[in-house]
């Protein structure tokens, strides 16, 4: 096996760095850069390098881990197989190809004797992933951990790795809590289409109307809501309609046509414009066997078909080299998911000129404001952000972080370490020190320490340990160093006061918001009153007794009548909830109510 030059330069610089470091490094190569050649080459050299130890190259699904392990195999090597859906659980030979699923049942299985773990589809961090590197690494703690993506970022949390392959840090703005170090390698599409191993992409009109997506917001799970996307698709026909005429207009001469669609019940509208005898459809329940769909991407890849629409399926893992047309019908939540599918139409084949893009959803709108499709947008999800970049110099060691900047509404000046300064150039103070012109806590370097990089211990903003001095992050509750407890006294007591007025079965005064009466009848038949009120903490109800002659129903009654009809009214109520009752007892009124304290 003969590695193109920019899958070698992949393997050198991976190996490079596993000489030199324990954490884990990334290499992004784009879909058709021949990942499976890649982790082939690196799994044959860290086998020979480490003295014979196994290898361990993990994929999502069973197609890739044939894929990657056919690979392997024409370097003359053996490898196993060590996953249900791919047929194999065999740990014979030193190169092992699995699935996590599989492998984290047998997690005992896999000890010492494996020196690496190879990750393809690397954006995929899952918890059973984290489970196995962490498992075996209880057994070999310098274990190596390489990763491949095409696409290596995730929604909302932006890039995966910490470290670009020039050593500059990515910043908070654009990724949270990476898993990998560094990305050591990029090779990125522009490079492979100039250089012939991938069809150039064409981004064609939209002769049709298109859906109205771009109101569309993923909620906190990453998702669109089923409401949107039923707005956005469902009852659409004569628009669906029309757009698959545009798809079918523009396929004209070409050979192989993938449409994705939003939903099953979408892919079906789809299909009822389509040529009956040229259209599968395959996704939901469609196809769902594996005798099934084998025969369908087969009968798509011998072009007995020309189009096939995908319903969240067929975006990885497969290779319809002569697909010549990618029709978006849906709106893409992941900007990975968007170049996955772009990707499905970039293979090479004979007589493909290139591969047009068309799409109805206002996908390029949303992910790449540039217009080009191979540079996404990608930031991580931050909060409380005054909106802009901020450059700031780290004193210590040098890096230039980019953080989130804070609103600057008298625009003032911003020194190249980050501070707010004013019209002579001095820093603006606070009691907490010198003003940071942005949320940044900490730099974002990485230093060399032995076989790891640690980050940078510089930091913006602090809270210093009044036990050892030691430099603590401001949100810290105890110091790093000592375990001092770290939270100021005056904090401590306004934190002592929520949680107290969190305590319903506490006795507190609260500030009537709102109070309302209503005659209702108790269980025994007899007339009550019920008194609902509203403070700034919660809302309960009480239950009086008009008809009581003696005793505490009577004096309840009394006592709500007097300050009700006193001049002022009730303005406070003194109560609690009783523990064995689960009613709310009112003891009195217009007390001074509880407040925080300063």
């Amino acid at each position: 096996m003969t590695l193109r030059p920019y899958q070698k330069e992949c393997h050198d610089a991976a190996i490079e760095w596993i000489r030199k470091s324990i954490d884990p490094c990334l290499i992004e190569a784009a879909t058709g850069s021949g990942k499976s050649h890649i982790i082939a080459a690196i799994a044959a050299t860290m086998h020979k390098m480490s003295g014979g130890k196994h290898i361990l190259c993990l994929a999502p699904n069973a197609d890739l881990v044939h894929q990657n392990r056919d690979k392997y195999l024409a370097t003359g090597n053996p490898a196993s197989v060590f996953s249900s859906s791919a047929g194999g659980r065999c740990l014979r030979h030193p190169v092992v190809f699995g699935t996590p699923g599989t492998v984290v049942r047998s997690i005992k299985a896999f000890g010492s004797r494996f020196c690496a773990v190879v990750v393809d589809e690397a954006h995929g961090i899952t918890p059973t992933l984290m489970r196995i590197i962490s498992t075996m690494r209880e057994q070999n703690p310098n274990l190596r951990v390489i990763g491949l993506s095409a696409t290596p970022y995730r929604l909302g949390e932006g890039y995966v790795y910490a470290m670009d392959q020039h050593g500059q840090p990515m910043g908070e703005q654009c990724c949270k809590d990476p898993y990998f170090t560094a990305k050591v390698c990029e090779v990125p599409a522009h490079l492979l289409i100039e250089q012939g191993y991938l069809t150039r992409p064409k981004i064609g009109a939209i002769n049709s109307g298109h859906y109205e997506t771009l109101g569309m917001q993923p909620n906190r799970a990453g998702k669109f809501s089923s409401a949107d996307v039923d707005q956005a698709y469902h009852g659409h026909g004569r628009l669906t309609s029309a757009i698959v005429a545009d798809v079918v207009a523009q396929s004209r001469g070409r050979k192989g046509v993938m449409l994705f669609a939003a939903t099953v019940q979408h892919a079906e509208e789809i299909m009822a414009s389509l040529p009956p005898g040229l259209s599968r459809m395959i996704g939901g329940k469609i196809n769902t066997g594996k005798g099934p769909r084998k025969k369908l991407v087969a009968d798509f890849k011998a072009q007995k078909f020309k189009y096939l629409v995908s319903v969240q399926t067929m975006t990885t893992g497969v290779d319809f080299t002569h697909v010549d047309v990618i029709a978006i019908l849906k709106a893409t939540e992941s900007v990975a998911l968007l170049q996955q599918i772009i990707g499905r139409g970039l293979r090479i084949h004979e007589g493909k000129d290139d591969v047009l893009i068309l799409d109805y959803a206002e996908n390029l709108e949303r992910h790449c404001p540039d217009g080009d499709i191979f540079n996404p947008e990608i930031r991580a999800q931050l909060k409380g952000t005054g909106g802009g970049i901020v450059e700031a110099e780290c004193p210590e060691c040098g890096c230039v972080n980019k953080f989130s900047a804070r609103r600057n509404e008298d625009n003032l000046e911003i020194d190249k370490y980050g501070y707010f300064v004013d019209l002579a150039g001095n820093r603006i103070e606070t009691p907490q020190g010198d003003m940071p012109a942005h949320y940044g806590r900490r730099c974002q370097g990485l230093v060399k320490n032995g076989p790891v990089f640690d980050q940078c211990q510089a930091r913006w903003t602090l809270k210093l340990c009044p036990a050892c001095d030691a430099e603590n992050d401001i949100a810290a509750r105890y110091c790093g160093e000592c375990r001092h407890e770290l939270v100021d006294p005056n904090d401590k007591l306004k934190a002592d006061f929520k949680r107290y007025k969190r305590d319903p079965y506490q006795i507190q005064t609260d500030v009537v918001i709102n109070r309302e009466e209503k005659p209702t009848l108790a269980r025994s038949g007899k007339e009550c009153l019920m008194v609902t009120y509203t403070t700034a903490y919660r809302s309960f109800t009480v239950w009086l007794h008009p008809w009581a002659e003696r005793g505490r129903f009577k004096a309840e009654h009394l006592q709500y009548t007097a300050a009700r009809d006193a001049a002022g009214g009730i303005r406070t109520v003194t109560y609690s909830k009783d523990k064995d009752s689960g009613f709310y007892r009112v003891y009195d009124y217009n007390r001074p109510e509880d407040k925080e304290p300063e």
